[in-house]
């Protein structure tokens, strides 16, 4: 009596099978092949912890704005001044803030105060400007200054690099409205 059921058999000391008369046999996976599997899914958790729970290295967002303020700062340091975009950006990167706050503290708090207050000079966390609020306006005053008014021009003396930094510290400091501020002077800017 025979069955309609396929024969099977399997060999356990050679790990093969056999199915409808064909024998197949469970090889193991090249050992090179083995490694690069194992490999880049160590590279791929390592990547993920160091990007996601480090933030080791920056958003390819950051990189680009970083890499344009490189290009702006060296456009500038040519003549071709500093772009709204580029100074706004600068003012999102701590790093860049804290530089600017360090100077603006060495060289510009006389006459605006630490706080930018103001005291000689104008109140610089209102909404209100004497030479224009927005960053192209400000990077102008600051790199040409008001001679007619006392103030220098920093550019010559400080360098691009270091004036675009007191820019973006000057704009983290825009309507923020210190206590005891000077009075407003100069157009309320929008």
């Amino acid at each position: 009596m025979t069955s309609d059921r396929p024969r099977t058999f399997e060999d356990p000391q050679t790990a093969t099978h056999t199915y409808d008369d064909i024998v197949e046999e469970n090889n193991r996976l090249p050992q090179w092949w083995l490694w690069i599997l194992f490999g880049t899914t160590a590279f791929a958790a390592i990547y993920w912890f160091g990007d996601q729970q480090l933030k080791a290295w920056g958003s390819p967002r950051e990189v680009y704005e970083d890499q344009m303020v490189a290009v702006r700062l060296a456009q500038a340091s040519n003549g071709g001044g500093m772009s709204a975009g580029a100074l706004l950006a600068m003012s999102r990167q701590p790093a860049k803030v804290a530089e600017g706050k360090e100077t603006f503290s060495a060289m510009c708090s006389p006459c605006h105060r630490a706080d930018g207050g103001g005291t000689i000079g104008p109140n610089l966390t209102d909404e209100f400007w004497v030479h224009g609020g927005a960053p192209d306006k400000i990077w102008k005053t600051v790199h040409d200054g008001v001679v007619p008014k006392g103030m220098i021009a920093w550019g010559p003396i400080l360098g691009e690099q270091k004036v675009a930094s007191v820019v973006a510290y000057v704009l983290t400091l825009k309507n923020t409205h210190v206590a005891g501020g000077k009075a407003p002077e100069g157009d309320r800017e929008p």
